[in-house]
């Protein structure tokens, strides 16, 4: 079942890491927090355009599976190079920052991981204007694609649908 709820969880996990950042001086816990919701808006994202290409998702919170199980389903999430190269990391943002107070992350390397998710984020149009990708035409395509019972009320749920469809237009 594909529901763009879950392409919208992922970019607010990413709106919240963008906003602690901002109140990081030397706490590690807001970087912790900051890590702990890339981390996440990149696993949902990942299960989100599985879903949509109809694949069961386990219960993980494993990048490295989901990364692998895209390519084998062939989903059509664009996988940055940087996500591919820094799996393990990433991976160990969920549980690390959440349950280990001693974990210690590098404040540069967080800044650089919110940079890197925001160019995933572009890669896939997961962002709150409308991709350029869009046109009129490309929304009539779409629209006639689509089950005539969904709605799309703005421009990120436009993106959402043109990245779920792009291959069958």
């Amino acid at each position: 079942m594909c529901d763009i709820r879950y392409f919208k969880s992922a970019y607010h996990n990413y709106e919240v890491a963008e906003k602690l950042i901002q109140y990081y001086q030397s706490d590690e816990l807001y970087l912790n927090d900051v890590a702990y919701n890339l981390q996440q808006c990149i696993e949902k994202m990942l299960k989100a355009f599985l879903e949509c290409k109809g694949v069961t998702v386990p219960q993980t919170h494993s990048i490295r599976k989901l990364v692998e199980m895209s390519k084998n389903n062939d989903s059509v999430i664009v996988i940055t190079d940087w996500i591919r190269d820094n799996q393990y990391e990433i991976e160990s943002w969920e549980s690390e920052t959440r349950y280990n107070f001693d974990v210690c992350l590098e404040a540069d390397r967080i800044r650089k991981g919110l940079k890197e998710v925001r160019k995933f984020l572009e890669a896939n149009d997961m962002i709150p204007v409308l991709s350029e990708k869009i046109t009129d035409e490309i929304k009539e395509k779409l629209l006639k694609k689509m089950p005539k019972t969904i709605q799309i009320r703005n421009d990120f749920e436009w993106n959402c649908y043109y990245s779920i469809f792009k291959n069958r237009l």
